[in-house]
Formats: structure tokens, C-alpha cells, sequence
């Protein structure tokens, strides 16, 4: 029997749930240790066991007492993301999506990447695949696999495009 924690108005909560307030006090703790955006905090309340009009009540109780904050949110991902993985914007992008955070929040947490760092990350990490590729004598493959490298990080395409066409024929 699969588990589904959305409840109906006609389903019981599950045996061993808690109080909406017990559950408010947790998430305060949740949400403190580190920023979390609005789904994870959805599914933290459904596996409580609350009803989805307690689950709703509290997100805005949350959000009104500035534990939640999905720009907050979208700012820390982004940065950490970047700063700890070097992803680059639209694997960062495609990441907030997935987490169900606006398109106006995933702008905003955008914002917290320095736009000289990137660039440098960027170059770092292009010159070292290059390096790892020095063997490689066939310049279209040795283009097409720094391409695919660079693009699975997350970095844009024009970014890509104009670091190959300066390669050249090195």
C-alpha cells in the first residue's frame, strides 16, 4: 500500500500524529537550522500526519514569523550551490524549478552569485578539463567533451560557445 500523506477530508490521520501546535514548534527548529522552501516544508508537515488546512495554516503562520522565506531560500541554494559545487546558473535554475520556488524568487537567488567569481569559476574549471584532455589529439573531440562537461555543471551555452571559439585549433 503506497503512503500518501495528502489527506482527504474523508481519510484519518495516521496513528502517533501530532498536534498543529507540537508540529509548529518543530518546524520552527526546522526551518532555523537551515532554509528550507515552501515543499520541503509541506512534506515535513504531511509526514506529521496534519490535515492539508492545518498544513496551509502553518506555512503562513511560518512565513508570517519570517522562519520561511523563499527568496531567503532561493538566495542560500543558489550561492551554496555554486560556491560548494560550482553549478553553474541554469543547472541552479532547473534545481529551484524542481523545488517548486517562482520564477520571480529564482531571479532574486540568482543575484547572490558574483558575476566575477562565476566568470572565474567558469574559466577554472574549463582549463582544468582542458588539461585533463592535453592527450587528446582530435580538436573536435577534444571541444565536444569539454562542451558536455561544462554543460552538465550548468553553465549557459553562449558561455560555452565563446570560451570553444577562442580555443581555436590549440
Amino acid at each position: 500500500m503506497e503512503e500518501n500523506r495528502k489527506f482527504s477530508h474523508f481519510q484519518q490521520k495516521p496513528k502517533g500524529s501530532v498536534t498543529a501546535e507540537q508540529a509548529f514548534q518543530k518546524l520552527k527548529h526546522y526551518c532555523a537550522y537551515q532554509e528550507r522552501c515552501h515543499s520541503e516544508v509541506k512534506e515535513k508537515l504531511y509526514s506529521l500526519g496534519l490535515w492539508q488546512t492545518q498544513v496551509e495554516e502553518l506555512i503562513s503562520k511560518l512565513i508570517e514569523e519570517n522562519y520561511l522565506n523563499e527568496e531567503r531560500f532561493a538566495g542560500q541554494f543558489a550561492g551554496g550551490k555554486f560556491r560548494m559545487k560550482h553549478w553553474g546558473r541554469v543547472k541552479i535554475t532547473h534545481e529551484l524549478k524542481k523545488k517548486g520556488v517562482s520564477p520571480y524568487n529564482i531571479r532574486k537567488g540568482l543575484l547572490a552569485i558574483d558575476g566575477d567569481q562565476y566568470d572565474e569559476v567558469f574559466a577554472k574549471l574549463a582549463g582544468d578539463k582542458l588539461d585533463t584532455l592535453r592527450n587528446e589529439k582530435n580538436i573536435f573531440i577534444k571541444k565536444k567533451k569539454v562542451q558536455d562537461f561544462l554543460l552538465q555543471r550548468g553553465f549557459e551555452r553562449d558561455l560555452i560557445n565563446d570560451f570553444l571559439r577562442g580555443m581555436g585549433s590549440k
